[in-house]
């Protein structure tokens, strides 16, 4: 039997998105601070590669590393980080985005993993 790493997996999430909504709400925090610049962390994704969790392929038609997967590359916009006269460069409502997606992130975590235990138990009692 192989160890379930779900809530290993989840439980780092969580504490990922406790460490971001700390930054968020010191940039939230300091809207108003002269020369206070913006902050935020890696993402989870970048944060997970980092780890050594490999992802299992026990059937052919699941997804490997390819050539094909090699040359996705991840596109980002150019940020236009508005400079307010005092030096801050807080933008409030891309901070209150931020605090949407954490929320959001939070519960999806959190209803996955309640989910997967009532699995298990289920699982168990039969």
């Amino acid at each position: 039997m192989q160890p379930i790493q779900l809530f290993d997996l989840a439980s780092r999430q969580a504490q990922w998105l406790a460490v971001r909504q700390n930054v968020v709400a010191g940039n939230i925090a300091n809207v108003n601070t002269p020369h206070y610049a913006a902050k935020d962390i890696k993402s989870f994704e970048s944060t997970l590669q980092t780890t050594g969790i490999q992802m299992a392929a026990t059937q052919r038609g699941h997804f490997t590393e390819s050539p094909e997967a090699a040359q996705v590359t991840e596109t980002s916009m150019l940020e236009d980080t508005q400079i307010q006269q005092s030096g801050n460069s807080v933008q409030l409502e891309k901070e209150m985005m931020k605090t949407g997606e954490i929320k959001r992130d939070y519960e999806l975590n959190t209803g996955l993993v309640k989910a997967f235990h009532r699995m298990m138990l289920m699982t168990v009692r039969k």
